[in-house]
């Protein structure tokens, strides 16, 4: 229970701490791009405001009405009982009557406008997803998956709260506001009217900007706050470190530090806070008080009745309310604008072309060649990790990539896979340039083992039909069995139905491989890519999955990238790669027999007992 509040707690400091967009045209030309969302939503958004005018307008009788209360008083002397009971009994119908009216418009304007709200959002939630989805590798690599998840969480509830809370608001405070202060101006006299003016609109500056002050350096002192935290999360994290290094008194000098900082802000935090409190207790309710000592002080003189000083009261009230909440609605609004921007960036960048030429036929040869290949990542552009690569996959052939970390293997299967384009050279598939083929056909001919797999938070049975949409039962029991996954599926309570939990926390390392492998089989590919898929593996597991893997292999054109060389000695050819060059290939049995060749040394120093753990 605890735990829910403070993340409810968390996310809405969250949307109170997201930047604000200004209030410009070029912003609100960009915020009202959602109203393309609208669909058959139309009338229903302009009746949400006409709901919206109607219960403002109707709400502004109401302390006008309220305040005829005041006049009654002290008017029993000058009539009769019955007859001040049954006015008062009138003006309470009127206002009961007011309340119901305004209660049926509010209702009906919240209902429009949340109406309203969630079909612009589903529209938004789901083509911000489709272009997030479909964005290249090279959009991943830049942005952090948690600030991309929090554009399509926070960004969207901020949306949705402008579009059901502050728009409507500030529309209705907008109203209630210059339309109470219509009332004031035009209904009462300008003895009564000065002290608002006088008084309120200052005190009301003054109270925002202290307000606003107070928000900052509230912001600021849990910004210390959290920073004092890391460092006791860190320490606790890492305790081994910390205790094998001797560094307790280090870590507790860091945190004091931290600590002192806080405490120093704290105080000046105090001021502040003190500094507001004085303000209001001192300006504020001393500015209510007075007007209250001014208008009885008038009522006394028999300058204003009792009616036109209740009146006044309640209107300044009323109008008093709705300035004052302004700002924050302002504030949502702008939130919403900076919000509606990060959003539109997702849908807006360029997704993964898709299109090019078809296949025309179900299942490629899977021959490969590499020519001239050099790429760099476009978050180091100084850095080339391939240089002149050259190289070929025989079709139904195994093609062994092993190297230093840092070498480039990976990188060549990230090309494969088309997750980025080459800056210079191409990539054959049957004698066809991939990146001509249409991406979605192509990528249908390959499936890829990681060495780290991570599953999604469903059931082994989802899992495993995640390689092939709308597979049977039978087809993905036989993807099971092919890779030595049948048997420990079977050995749970819930069999296929076990959830694997997030990530596949809930398997072992060697059974989110096999898994994996399932997944690959029942893809049932041309070309197999596997990356280090047994190098984290103890020798038990590794076997078991081997086994599958070999048996994946067969008849398909594979892509190992090895770290483990005793798995490849069957390989067809084996590439050596160093600085993103190739210095050596040939068979296990050509590379070994060269007396300084660099695999030689690789596999000497392995089967020496030393087992390298840097990528090989």
């Amino acid at each position: 229970m605890a735990s829910a509040r403070q993340e409810r707690m968390q996310k809405q400091q969250a949307m109170q701490d997201m930047p604000k967009a200004k209030l410009n045209a070029a912003n609100f030309k960009k915020g009202a791009r959602l109203f393309n969302y609208l669909g058959n939503q139309k009338g229903a958004f302009a009746l949400g405001l006409l709901f919206l005018f109607l219960s403002a307008g109707v709400g502004l009788f109401f302390p006008l009405l309220s305040g005829k209360m005041f006049g009654m008083l002290g008017s029993r002397s000058n009539s009769g009982m019955a007859e001040t009971l049954q006015k008062l009994d009138g003006l309470g119908l009127k206002l009961l009557l007011i309340l119901l009216v305004q209660g049926f418009f509010s209702f009906g304007r919240v209902f429009m406008f949340t109406r309203v709200t969630e079909n612009i959002l589903q529209g938004l939630r789901n083509q911000a997803y489709e272009r997030l989805i479909r964005k290249p590798m090279s959009f991943f690599s830049r942005n952090q998956s948690a600030e991309l998840s929090s554009r399509l969480a926070t960004d969207l509830n901020v949306i949705s709260e402008a579009f059901t809370m502050n728009i409507a608001e500030i529309i209705r405070q907008t109203i209630v506001g210059v339309g109470g202060l219509t009332m004031i101006l035009w209904t009462t006299k300008f003895e009564i009217a000065k002290w608002f003016l006088i008084i309120i609109p200052p005190l009301s500056v003054l109270a925002i900007l202290f307000a606003r002050k107070i928000r900052a350096y509230s912001k600021r002192f849990q910004d210390k706050i959290a920073d004092a935290n890391v460092i006791v999360g860190e320490s606790l994290t890492g305790i081994t470190n910390v205790k094998s290094f001797t560094n307790e008194l280090f870590e507790i000098a860091r945190f004091q530090h931290q600590t002192a900082d806080i405490k120093k802000f704290g105080l000046q935090y105090g001021v502040f806070r003190g500094a507001f409190f004085a303000f209001v207790i001192t300006c504020i309710f001393g500015a209510i008080f007075f007007m209250l000592y001014k208008m009885l002080q008038l009522n006394a003189l028999g300058t204003i009745s009792g009616e036109e000083f209740g009146q006044f009261m309640m209107l300044a009230l009323f109008v008093s309310g709705s300035l004052g909440g302004l700002p924050e609605q302002i504030a949502g609004i702008q939130r919403a604008l900076g919000a509606t921007e990060r959003v539109f960036e997702i849908i807006d960048e360029d997704i993964e072309v898709a299109e090019g030429e078809a296949l025309h036929t179900p299942k490629v040869q899977g021959e490969i060649v590499f020519e001239d290949l050099s790429f760099h990542y476009p978050t180091r552009e100084n850095f080339p990790v391939l240089k002149q690569i050259s190289l070929k996959a025989e079709a139904g052939q195994t093609l062994a990539l092993v190297g230093s970390s840092g070498s480039g293997k990976s990188t060549i299967a990230n090309l494969l896979l088309r997750f980025y384009h080459p800056d210079q050279g191409r990539i054959l598939l049957d004698g066809k340039n991939i990146a001509d083929i249409a991406l979605d056909e192509y990528r249908k001919q390959i499936a890829y083992v990681p060495q780290e797999v991570i599953l999604f938070a469903g059931t082994i049975a989802e899992n495993i039909a995640y390689g092939k949409v709308g597979a049977t039962d039978a087809e993905v029991m036989d993807a099971a069995r092919k890779a030595n996954a049948y048997d420990f599926i079977m050995s749970f309570p819930e069999q296929w139905q076990t959830r694997v939990g997030e990530r596949g926390i809930q398997l072992s390392g060697g059974q989110r491989q096999r898994i994996a492998i399932a997944r690959a089989v029942l893809k049932d590919p041309a070309i197999l890519i596997l990356d280090e898929a047994t190098s984290s593996l103890d020798s038990e597991s590794e076997q078991i999955v081997q086994d599958a893997l070999d048996r994946l292999m067969v008849g398909r054109t594979s892509i190992v990238i090895a770290h483990r060389l005793s798995t490849i000695r069957q390989a067809n050819n084996i590439v050596v790669l160093h600085q993103g060059q190739i210095v050596e290939t040939g068979t296990h049995e050509d590379l070994i027999r060269r007396a300084d060749g660099f695999y030689r040394k690789l596999y000497q120093t392995q089967q020496g007992g030393e087992l390298l753990t840097t990528g090989f």
